[in-house]
């Protein structure tokens, strides 16, 4: 996701300090949501080994529902970013979602 890390007299307010036997070891200072999300669509490009605007509609709905359940949807503008990057109309997004909901619900 990006994260980096960081000596722990360097964090600030936003960073994560891990602490080891009540001594704080290290910080983590992890990237913007907006940011992740565009790293995790980075990797799933790499995964697919292809733009995800090309990859067909099975295939779209399965990265929408992998998407779903990292977050990427509690980004704001989380929906256009995905959409943009599929090469679909956010209603269609919603679509793809709303469709997984109703199977979860049956």
């Amino acid at each position: 996701m990006g994260g980096e890390l960081v000596p722990p007299d360097q964090a600030g307010d936003d960073d994560v300090v891990l602490a080891w036997r009540g001594e704080d070891v290290i910080a983590v200072r992890l990237p913007q949501l907006a940011d992740s999300l565009d790293h995790i669509l980075a990797a799933l490009e790499r995964k697919h080994g292809q733009p995800l605007a090309a990859l067909d509609r099975k295939t779209k709905q399965q990265v929408v529902r992998a998407l779903e359940a990292r977050g990427a949807f509690a980004v704001r503008h989380g929906v256009e970013t995905v959409a943009s990057a599929l090469g679909v109309s956010r209603f269609t997004v919603y679509n793809y979602l709303n469709r997984e909901n109703a199977a979860k619900g049956d």
